[in-house]
């Protein structure tokens, strides 16, 4: 039996222009404790959004710690992310009390109505689709969240109604922006 090696693909990470100098502080205060990977990991995602590239070379080098090593423990964690997202995250519950009431048709219809599926964001970078285990709203389900609102007792067209809601307020803000 021969065993082939599978070709090596570089897409998982984001390479990109991500000015990597913000992160000189936060590899100042963590270098050199033990035990800070984490908190680089999150301090680093809290500048950019998402984990670039270059910040696993950066904190490898910070921190002797092997960029192979360092990726494994990003992708371990759900936490981290290694393309950046929506100004608008949408996270849709699939818990078991969701689930029984249906959150599939919510799923499936925003997919429907943003062109996107689970875990892509928008070409227009406002949203980014998720599904999520829990969000702990189980006596409002099926819920979503948006940012840091809370939708319960949805179906597919109120959670559709909502997005487009959202959108017309984004649209009303723009042109005042531009204005």
């Amino acid at each position: 039996m021969r065993i082939t090696r599978i070709a090596e693909t570089h897409n998982t990470i984001v390479s990109g222009d991500a000015d990597l100098t913000l992160m000189k502080p936060l590899l100042e205060k963590y270098s050199k404790k033990p035990g800070s990977l984490i908190p680089l990991l999150q301090g680093t995602q809290a500048l950019y959004g998402f984990l670039p590239s270059g910040a696993f070379r950066a904190i490898s080098e910070a921190t002797g710690i092997a960029p192979a090593d360092i990726y494994g423990v990003a992708t371990f964690y759900a936490q981290f992310r290694l393309s950046p997202v929506g100004k608008n995250i949408i996270k849709v519950c699939h818990g078991t009390a969701c689930h029984v009431q249906n959150a599939n048709a919510i799923t499936d219809a925003i997919k429907d109505h943003l062109g996107v599926n689970d875990g892509e964001t928008t070409a227009d970078g406002e949203f980014t689709l998720e599904s999520v285990a829990c969000l702990g709203c189980c006596s409002l389900a099926p819920v979503m969240m948006i940012g840091e609102n809370t939708y319960g007792k949805l179906n597919g067209k109120s959670a559709v109604k909502i997005l487009r809601e959202i959108k017309k307020q984004l649209r009303s803000s723009q042109l005042k922006a531009e204005k």
